[in-house]
């Protein structure tokens, strides 16, 4: 992976070899609603198609739990607390090293279709007639049909965006088949040139003026009663009247996804073209906290992806630790451009096709997430573990980061995947949480944050004949 701080412009000679890159995003997408990580309902059948021939990120994590953070890190390849959006209704800084200045800058034509999220656009009290994201405010996208904040402009059958003049734009059939028929008509326009596409679906979130998950007409119906994840099914919360509207919202994005692999293919430039899909967090149903997401737990940090395209097709399942932060620096290396030295992460290209190179053997074995809002909070997550600790007190509204901590979570993950019994106060890991406070605290300090203290845990006196066991064990 080549690094240059600097973003130079290539020549118009490369360019014509350059592929196509087109990102497919999800808003608040749990990674149990795909068949591939086993959802019985057969939600997902051309993404499950889609990862299985290209690259499958299995273990792919956000590193922010919140939508606007989230999507900062991912237009940036930088941890919220650098790009400055460390909550929502934050304007991403007009001066940061983005995707679409990186693309712009080697020739391509950029695009953005959707929710943009880092705009800071105030919701009010949920006003429909929002303020348009000014040209400045776009990250650098040439083409733009967007909005800040779609959940508060529009609705699943109105579904509004505006243009590159910031003109309100009505565009006709669900929200998810609009935005995905609004991509067909940018691909078909700028396919005679290398493009860099980047399609932001609201879906599957809630609606926020009415607190619901409206699926397209008729498809949430064969969801009601249906298979529910171990953690909605043992906890409190609201999924048992909200999961078919969800699982509907999902089914629709996975025919979204296979049209727009299919309009690819008929204009002849499906292999030519590199395609992303994830999403910037998952869904809880109010079971961690009184909201959605904003918790350490995999319902609210594990997502879906994967790629295809060249250089990603047949590349396997990644069995390494993927952060949101190290898609950026991926799409730069799969395009052949130089990854700027702002990024924070990795490039997971060394790790295709089975590798066994330096990269893929120095790989971290854990992803860093850093939660606010609800809370100001941080979480190391390794394969075997889950580590959480909260800044008791700070309002996570008003500070990115804090100087004290306490120990909140620790999850057996291999014993208890969907993160129902917490070990925080267990004696027998004590020195397990001593090895996780010290990785935790190493990656706080990568990240560029301040020095902070964890205060341990008080030890349950009920649990002091336990055997201390250690993280080397499960090794």
């Amino acid at each position: 992976m080549n690094k240059d701080q600097s973003i130079s412009p290539e020549s118009a000679e490369s360019n014509k070899a350059k592929p196509n890159v087109v990102v497919f995003f999800t808003d608040q997408q749990r990674w149990d609603t795909t068949g591939i990580h086993g959802n019985p309902l057969n939600l997902t059948p051309n993404f499950d198609r889609f990862a299985r021939n290209g690259t499958h990120l299995e273990r792919m994590f956000t590193c922010q739990p919140v939508c606007a953070p989230a999507r900062s890190s991912l237009q940036t390849g930088q941890y919220a607390t650098t790009t400055g959006v460390w909550r929502n209704h934050l304007q991403l800084d007009t001066e940061a090293v983005t995707l679409a200045k990186c693309f712009n800058s080697a020739g391509y034509t950029t695009g953005y279709i959707g929710k943009w999220h880092l705009g800071g656009v105030d919701p009010g009290l949920y006003d429909w007639d929002q303020a348009p994201v000014t040209r400045e405010l776009r990250g650098g996208y040439d083409y733009w049909l967007g909005a800040d904040l779609p959940e508060f402009v529009s609705d699943e059958y109105h579904t509004v965006l505006f243009d590159n003049d910031n003109k309100k734009v009505h565009l006709p059939g669900y929200r998810v088949d609009a935005y995905t028929d609004a991509a067909i008509k940018y691909i078909d326009r700028a396919k005679d040139k290398p493009f860099f596409l980047f399609l932001s679906f609201l879906e599957p979130h809630h609606q926020n003026h009415r607190d619901d998950f409206p699926a397209p007409h008729g498809y949430d119906t064969p969801y009601v009663s249906k298979w529910l994840p171990p953690d909605l099914l043992a906890l409190n919360g609201n999924a048992h009247g909200q999961i078919d509207g969800y699982w509907g919202m999902v089914r629709k994005l996975d025919e979204a996804f296979g049209r727009l692999q299919d309009a690819l293919f008929s204009m002849d430039i499906l292999e030519q073209t590199i395609i992303l899909f994830t999403s910037d967090h998952g869904c809880h149903f109010k079971t961690r906290n009184d909201e959605y997401k904003r918790s350490c737990h995999d319902s609210s940090i594990r997502v879906p992806a994967a790629f295809s395209g060249p250089g990603f097709n047949g590349g396997g399942c990644i069995q390494q630790m993927i952060s949101l932060v190290d898609i950026p620096p991926t799409l730069l290396d799969a395009a052949g451009l130089n990854v700027p030295e702002t990024m924070q992460g990795r490039s997971i290209i060394p790790l295709l096709h089975g590798s066994r190179s330096k990269a893929a053997e120095s790989w971290p074995d854990s992803v860093y997430v850093q939660i606010s809002e609800d809370k100001v909070s941080r979480a190391v997550r390794t394969r075997r573990w889950k580590y959480a600790v909260t800044a008791m007190g700070a309002d996570g509204l008003a500070v990115p980061t804090a100087s004290e901590y306490t120990e909140e979570f620790l999850y057996d993950l291999q014993a208890d995947p969907y993160e129902l019994e917490n070990l925080i106060t267990s004696r027998a890991h004590a020195v397990i949480r001593e090895q996780l406070r010290d990785r935790l605290l190493e990656r706080m300090k990568d990240a560029g944050e301040p020095p902070a203290v964890i205060i341990p845990a008080v030890i349950d006196k009920a649990m002091l004949g336990q055997r201390l066991v250690r993280e080397e064990d499960f090794l």
